[in-house]
């Protein structure tokens, strides 16, 4: 970092930037890794990359944080928000082929706290409708479905870099892709319309500046090196609380592990609380009976469609100057599943729980197991 700083060379595609870049596409399986600002406009720029344009409709998962819907907005594109997988929290792959149009052009499954979206059926469902994949994989640096790393299985993937996150620099993000002219299109977006190294000539598109700085770029190869390690960790952990669940029962469990997940990162881990072994407690109540016992956890996001940080009628949003009929209803829009897992039986342990010793992973199963026995107790103080 002090070489950097006293360099003066802080951005413009420094050596630890295309260092990063070739370090990362080589986990993740993909041939190209592009630097951005953060994760919403690789959201944007991978849209674009893939070929979406304004009118397009794009296709978001209700349960999702707000940016996976901001950016296609922000592009012009309309988007068509669906339910999600019961067990897992991602798009619902029948939600999905339920909602295409002939102005469909690209799908953008989220791989959700500790779950992977169902690429199998949602890379059939693309094909056979000649739309596009934009994985949003800001959850989950480095799994790998069939032993394919998240973000390198459609047609291209985005990554936040942002402090909550398993690899960060406080803010930034990536794109990676397979596709050549992909990446042509995504660095020349990002980078003031220049094409890519080695040649850094006018790319004569449309390009912005959404460039990251050489000092972030020092921090994700440090965090990349211990990545791999720290994943094998978390997992373990996960696997050891969702066993210590499962032995001890009552309303909480872990999400089932889809045998196709080769390798699972976490951001945080899929937890179901299940009302109807609660013995008349709600989820706030439980999880403050948790809190108390030294155990925080949370809820998942809001809907989209609900969400206070995005109001998609204000005047700031491209909603109100679009031709009326022509966008989802968001107001009146109700996805099932969606709204229940968000307001009754979403739990989410975040990822840094799972970076400990095993003993305090028993810890937390020991409080799990103290509160499943007082539930009556819980359930007449919240009275």
């Amino acid at each position: 970092m002090e070489e950097v700083v006293r360099s003066g060379q802080w951005s413009w595609v420094g050596p630890h930037e295309q260092a990063f870049c070739e370090e990362f596409a080589r986990f993740i399986g993909a041939r190209h890794a592009m630097c951005l600002a953060n994760g919403t406009v690789t959201i944007q720029c991978a849209l674009q990359g893939v070929g979406v344009q304004p009118g397009d409709e794009v296709i978001v998962p209700g349960l999702t944080w707000t940016s996976t819907a901001h950016a296609p907005l922000d592009v012009g594109a309309d988007v068509i928000l669906v339910d999600i997988d019961p067990e897992t929290w991602c798009i619902d792959p029948a939600a999905v082929e339920a909602a295409v149009t002939k102005k469909t052009k690209a799908i953008v499954p989220v791989h959700l706290y500790g779950c992977m979206s169902d690429m199998d059926a949602l890379c059939d469902i693309a094909r056979r409708h000649g739309l596009k994949i934009v994985e949003d994989v800001a959850h989950q640096h480095g799994s790998r479905w069939r032993d394919r790393g998240a973000g390198a299985i459609g047609d291209a993937g985005s990554y936040s870099f942002q402090q909550s996150k398993v690899l960060t620099s406080g803010e930034g993000g990536a794109v990676t892709t397979n596709d050549d002219a992909v990446r042509d299109t995504v660095f020349a977006l990002k980078h003031a319309g220049w094409t890519p190294p080695p040649d850094m000539q006018p790319a004569r598109i449309y390009g912005r500046n959404y460039r990251m700085t050489e000092m972030q770029c020092v921090l994700l190869r440090g965090g990349l090196t211990r990545l791999k390690e720290q994943t094998e960790i978390r997992d373990a952990n996960a696997q050891r609380f969702a066993a210590g669940l499962a032995r001890i029962g009552g309303p909480l469990r872990a999400a089932r592990r889809d045998p196709r997940v080769t390798r699972q990162a976490y951001y945080g881990m899929t937890l179901h609380f299940d009302p109807a072994q609660a013995d008349g407690v709600s989820r706030g109540d439980y999880l403050a009976a948790l809190a108390a016992e030294g155990m925080p956890m949370s809820g998942t996001y809001e809907p989209v469609y609900r969400h206070p940080l995005l109001n998609l009628y204000h005047a700031t949003s491209p909603l109100p100057y679009r031709v009326g009929g022509t966008t989802q209803d968001y107001v009146s829009l109700r996805l099932p599943v969606t709204e229940r897992v968000a307001n009754e039986t979403g739990v989410v342990l975040m990822h840094f729980h799972l970076l400990s010793e095993p003993e305090y992973i028993d810890q937390l199963i020991t409080a799990v197991d103290k509160v499943n026995g007082a539930l009556a107790e819980v359930r007449q103080t919240a009275q």
